[in-house]
């Protein structure tokens, strides 16, 4: 099994914006892709940066749902996360793989 990670540092201004946006949209339409099969939202603790951090986590069971959400799906959901708060956040994007 696997983890696409993005981590995600969100302005003061836009948080609670942006958090209703991910539980109520975002996450949903990343869920209906079928590329994945659960997910999480973990919140960062004791961040020395401004604003808040967050972590999503999108569990998957091969690599090849990963590159169908990729081709597919990813350039236009992020597409819409940039149009609505554009300079607002900083994000990366990682895959880890489960060991135990």
């Amino acid at each position: 099994m696997f983890i696409y990670n993005i981590t995600i540092n969100i302005s003061e201004d836009a948080h609670q914006l942006w958090l209703k946006w991910m539980k109520e949209i975002h996450i949903k339409d990343v869920m209906k892709t079928g590329c994945f099969f659960k997910y999480k939202i973990l919140k960062l603790l004791y961040v020395e940066d401004e604003g808040h951090t967050y972590s999503i986590q999108y569990t998957f069971l091969k690599m090849e749902d990963i590159e169908k959400y990729q081709k597919k799906f990813a350039t236009s959901l992020q597409a819409e996360h940039k149009k609505l708060f554009g300079e607002k956040y900083t994000a990366f994007r990682t895959v880890l793989e489960i060991i135990a």
